[in-house]
């Protein structure tokens, strides 16, 4: 039987909606880490504020997955978004009264982090049925704007800040909550969008936590997916957190913003292509190119202290990310069946996640206690790797850069050497061919008024 899917002006509708929150807590995010290393001086302290926001999203992710395929995701998007909005609400008051504290900041982001797992495994869950297989990889491609949102959103908070305080950022947040909530509320959804389709006997929720495993298991090509998914998070963690400090070794900070502009804008150029071109019909190849393309471009941030190197090579490296997660996303969403797609999607972001703490953790003591003290004028590398990048400070976090995107590009070749991966596309396929156009779903479901 035919999904129906909601015409396009609705769902863009809804995806505009959660845009527009998640540039409302990208401002929040940065300001409170901004707040918290400016009163402690503690770079230990302020990097703790993205362990709070990443650990406890991985821990909880497999119990997001089961509510996701046994309640309705609508519901669930909007209980998440309360939680979220409450718990800035809480931090919001504490700074009005003067006695916010970091721990306070610390729980905060623990809260937001686990109300937003479950808001985006429910949101990822209801997509196919959403936007119907024609138009998944583009809305994919589309979601991936979001990370532009995240690099840009300093340059607004740094604005903001000046001109309304952290109060009023947190104020806005909470403005873009509402925008998202209402959006929901507002657009009318089938019943076959919202609600999980019936997935057999009940289990508990411990047990259905699980499924997601077993059902990757059993499709060989779509776990090594997830596998490489997840090394691939991991070099491009530790990419994430050393770019600021490899800038500032050789440029100001007001270069160091526009770099991080010009790589804010080749992620949202690759995020549109994909929004625009939807992806290849094999998947596969655009992750493995991605992942090739994106470790040429990180292994030339070694090349030179060049602040124009740099201006190219970072927009590039930044351009292939919406193609590797928009792919590998709009794969496992096509080849999963939805009785289990929440689940499933939850294991993929256990898995593919769970490395980017242990790469913030990592690059720090790896780059200064052993890649910075090679390139030293006097270092271990000085008279050989140090002849082709230099030496001197910040060319150790350059090595490293390298030895982060030769590994990519290994990933690359290693992915595609294995048959029963690149086999992840001749999969049979979770959701139906025959999805109706938006223009005929339009004729059964009128408008909300």
């Amino acid at each position: 039987m035919a999904e129906r899917t909601v015409p396009t002006a609705r769902w863009a509708a809804i995806w505009l909606g959660q845009l527009v929150s998640l540039v409302g807590s990208s401002l929040t995010a940065f300001v409170l880490g901004v707040w918290v290393y400016q009163r402690t001086g503690s770079v230990t302290q302020f990097s703790l504020i993205f362990i709070a926001a990443t650990l406890p999203a991985v821990l909880f992710a497999p119990f997001a997955g089961a509510l996701a395929d046994r309640r309705d995701r609508r519901g669930l998007m909007l209980v998440a978004d309360t939680v979220a909005a409450a718990g800035t609400a809480a931090l919001a008051a504490l700074v009005v009264a003067d006695a916010l504290q970091v721990w306070h900041i610390y729980l905060g982001t623990a809260v937001t982090a686990t109300a937003s797992t479950v808001h985006q495994v429910a949101y990822q869950a209801m997509t196919p049925a959403l936007v119907g297989k024609r138009h998944l990889g583009r809305f994919n491609g589309l979601m991936q704007v979001s990370r532009a949102v995240q690099i840009a959103a300093p340059l607004i908070a740094g604005v903001l800040v000046v001109t309304v305080g952290i109060g009023g950022v947190m104020a806005i947040d909470l403005g873009t909550f509402v925008v998202a909530a209402s959006t929901l509320l507002l657009v009318r959804l089938p019943a076959e969008v919202t609600r999980p389709a019936g997935s057999g006997p009940a289990e508990t929720v411990l047990r259905g936590a699980a499924a997601g495993w077993r059902y990757l298991r059993q499709r060989r090509g779509l776990l090594q997916l997830v596998v490489v998914f997840g090394a691939y998070n991991f070099l491009f963690g530790i990419a994430g957190v050393l770019v600021q400090p490899l800038i500032l070794s050789f440029a100001t900070a007001d270069t160091l913003g526009l770099l991080m502009s010009a790589g804010g804008a080749g992620l949202f150029a690759g995020s549109l292509v994909m929004g625009v071109w939807g992806g290849p019909t094999r998947r596969v190849t655009a992750v493995c190119g991605g992942l090739a393309v994106g470790g040429v471009a990180l292994t030339l941030h070694a090349a030179a202290p060049s602040a124009l190197l740099i201006g190219v090579v970072a927009p590039l490296f930044l351009f292939t990310l919406p193609i590797v997660n928009s792919s590998t996303m709009t794969l496992i969403q096509t080849k999963t069946e939805p009785s289990v797609l929440g689940r499933v999607l939850a294991t993929t972001r256990v898995i593919g996640d769970a490395s980017v703490p242990l790469a913030y953790v990592l690059a720090g003591p790896i780059a200064d206690g052993l890649f910075e003290p090679l390139l030293r004028p006097e270092g271990g590398l000085a008279d050989s790797v140090g002849r082709v990048i230099g030496t001197g400070e910040g060319r150790g976090v350059a090595l490293l850069f390298a030895v982060t995107g030769v590994a990519m590009v290994f990933l690359a070749a290693l992915a595609w050497t294995r048959p029963v991966l690149r086999g992840a596309d001749d999969l049979p396929d979770g959701i139906p061919d025959d999805t109706p156009s938006s223009e005929t779903a339009s004729a059964d479901h009128q408008p909300a008024t």
